[in-house]
């Protein structure tokens, strides 16, 4: 067993490998790839640089679970974690298994963050869960390893974002509790309590000053990562995890999860006082799909109002805790909590709570989550038509058309009314990114934002020496909110839930930068990969350690890395890039690019053009028309045809399903598990 006290020491001693540079790799920025690999350059608004460092992108990264007693040449079973046996526990981490990652994995993660990605992103968001699972009978989780472990990532996030001899990070990093970050893993008790002590030292150098009380007491807070500009709140999604058997829901006002809302409820109110955005980000995402249910239902309902009510100021939102690769869609029109007289939400939703874990639950939640999409409104047919004359949904023109258009036109405003308008306001999205835990391969997300306009904006560092303090609110800003209290005259009063309802956007307000490209618009991310399969052989193939010996010492580490140097061996590939990528075709991450792209996902296959490409996009463009690439020519139409007397699949839906697992699945597993 290694001792807890010399983790920090051992996170010292892996050496670092060279990685291939970000610019080598095309990632998101000035140049992307055409699909035939030519260079083009995407012209950048005017105003969208920033001379003092806003370069418009930020690091999403979540579920780090480091695992100090991990040993390479170990049993992947459950029982064993790679902490025994003899199997085929990797050097950089076992890929596909459930075990753990190993400090090697988290200190070239980090190196490789350090030399690619420092310096060209403006924030980290950190999404929990930077603690082993409790799931070694054998070796079980203390609470002094637990904090530990915590401790390390922390400093890892400070090493590698400090400047110079400053021991303090030089952007912003906005880490939010994971379900395994205290002990026992997913009760957590209402605050304060020991954990939201521990964290608010542990984060000394995240959590601002003024937000350290709020932090004690519920374990949220907010982080202006752009001064009076744009805010990242950090929520305390185990409040409102249905596994916290500690907690029940959002509904009594004597729950934590009751206070956690109203708190977000006035930062957001606050927020829109001040003309801000906010972005939000937990660890336990809103699943609410089939059977899979994360968030008690009277969280979920209360958290997709005021997402709805406050869809002006909220640019987007981001998790982890899944470990795959996906989105979710929240639709405004199941909250029911206005009207107490109907039956209650949580009675009314039941399901299977358990954590998904295996390849096989985690395809059924997909598999549950296309299904809902599938009945989400669909374009009529003959939009393609309309594309151009009614782009926003006017009428313009509309005497001159002949009446077989004007009727089209009458189905598309209609289509346009179900979605909540051109710019699909009913409803709202969440992003979850995968994992840097090998569950698959291991995983980042950095993504690309609107900066225009903001060339002249503060940046966080710059305001450090400000002391710049978020004001708070009034009484009275906090209780003007509409109040279900309020009873319109004339009609039979009914009976109300007992809480504050947020004002929506005023009518004159235009759609928030979630719905429209404007400033702090999400235009695209890369999503990218670390193949521990080909890292794991090179390594092996470079060096035998110490001759089959599983545990290696300083010496023979440091003979691995100098045998790596120059050749790369541990590096994070690109695996796709939404502004470029030809099968998911968005344009940018609004909500309706995420309606369009689930629409098509849910489309059913039945014929050869629906598996060559997607036919159409809400605005109902062909697939030939918006860039699409066809990658499959008729022989190997009818090579799939012939192999096991396959039907046709969706090409959209199958490039999802294998971007859920990182690409780590084999393309038969894909073709038996997709369809």
């Amino acid at each position: 067993m290694l001792p807890i006290l010399i983790l920090p020491i051992i996170s010292t001693l892996i050496g670092s490998v060279p990685a291939i540079p970000i610019s080598d790799q095309q990632p998101l920025g000035d140049q992307l790839l055409h699909s035939n690999g030519d260079l083009y350059s995407i012209d950048k608004p005017s105003g969208s640089s920033s001379s003092r460092g806003l370069t418009g992108r930020f690091l999403h990264i979540t579920d780090i679970h480091p695992d100090s007693h991990y040993k390479a040449g170990r049993s992947v079973d459950e029982d064993d974690a790679c902490h025994r046996g003899k199997g085929p526990a990797g050097y950089f981490g076992a890929e596909g298994s459930e075990c753990d990652a190993p400090l090697t994995l988290i200190n070239e993660t980090f190196r490789w963050i350090e030399k690619n990605l420092k310096g060209d992103i403006d924030f980290v968001i950190w999404t929990g869960d930077s603690a082993r699972h409790d799931n070694d009978e054998k070796i079980p989780r203390t609470e002094e390893e637990v904090s530990a472990l915590n401790e390390i990532i922390a400093g890892k996030f400070i090493d590698t974002f400090k400047e110079g001899s400053s021991n303090s990070p030089s952007i912003p990093i906005v880490p939010t509790l994971g379900n395994n970050d205290f002990m026992p893993h997913n009760i957590f008790n209402d605050g304060p309590n020991r954990w939201t002590k521990k964290f608010v030292d542990i984060w000394a150098k995240f959590i601002p000053e003024h937000q350290r009380h709020t932090f004690v007491e519920g374990g949220w807070f907010t982080s202006e990562v752009i001064p009076n500009k744009l805010t990242v709140i950090s929520l305390n999604t185990m409040y409102f995890f249905d596994s916290n058997s500690a907690v029940d829901g959002c509904k009594a006002k004597s729950q934590p999860g009751f206070e956690h809302m109203e708190w977000l409820r006035v930062q957001l109110k606050l927020l829109r006082s001040r003309d801000m955005k906010a972005i939000l980000i937990g660890h336990v995402p809103p699943a609410r799909s089939g059977s899979k249910r994360s968030w008690d239902e009277t969280c979920w309902q209360k958290y997709t109002l005021w997402v709805h009510q406050y869809r002006d100021i909220i640019v987007g939102t981001a998790y982890g805790h899944m470990n795959i690769d996906h989105f979710m869609l929240q639709d405004s029109h199941k909250v029911n909590i206005l009207d107490a007289s109907k039956s209650s939400a949580s009675s009314a939703v039941s399901g299977d709570t358990s954590p998904l874990v295996s390849v096989q639950s985690r395809q059924s939640y997909l598999v549950d989550l296309r299904k809902d999409w599938s009945k989400m409104p669909s374009p009529p047919a003959g939009m393609s038509a309309l594309h151009e004359l009614f782009e926003d949904g006017s009428t313009e023109h509309a005497e001159d058309a002949d009446p077989e258009v004007l009727m089209a036109n009458k189905k598309r405003r209609k289509f346009l009314k179900k979605i909540g308008g051109p710019w699909a306001e009913r409803y709202s999205v969440s992003l979850v990114s995968p994992s840097v835990v090998p569950n698959y391969f291991p995983s980042l997300r950095v993504v690309e934002y609107n900066i225009s306009g903001l060339a002249d904006a503060t940046t966080w560092a710059e305001s450090l020496e400000q002391g710049t303090a978020i004001a708070l609110p009034s009484s009275e800003m906090i209780d003007d909110d509409a109040s279900i209290e309020k009873k319109k005259k004339g009609k039979k009063k009914k009976k109300q839930p007992h809480f504050k309802v947020p004002k929506p956007p005023s009518s004159s307000t235009p759609p928030g930068p979630a719905y429209s490209n404007q400033p702090f618009t999400w235009l695209g991310y890369t999503q990218y990969f670390a193949n521990l399969t080909k890292i794991n052989e090179h390594v092996t193939n470079s060096r035998e350690l110490a001759s089959g010996s599983v545990n290696p010492t300083d010496t023979e580490v440091n003979e691995v890395r100098e045998t790596s140097r120059g050749d790369d061996a541990f590096v994070f590939e690109v695996e796709y890039d939404t502004r470029n990528d030809p099968v998911y075709m968005m344009k940018d991450l609004t909500v309706r690019s995420f309606f369009e792209l689930a629409t098509r996902i849910a489309k059913e296959s039945s014929k050869k053009n629906d598996l060559l490409a997607d036919s159409t996009n809400v605005d109902g463009l062909p697939a030939s028309e918006t860039g699409a690439v066809d990658d499959y020519d008729d022989d190997d139409f009818e090579r799939q045809m012939k192999k096991k007397k396959k039907k046709p699949q969706n090409k959209v839906w199958r490039t999802f399903f294998e971007r859920a697992f990182v690409g780590f699945l084999d393309i038969d597993d894909l073709d038996d598990m997709s369809e």
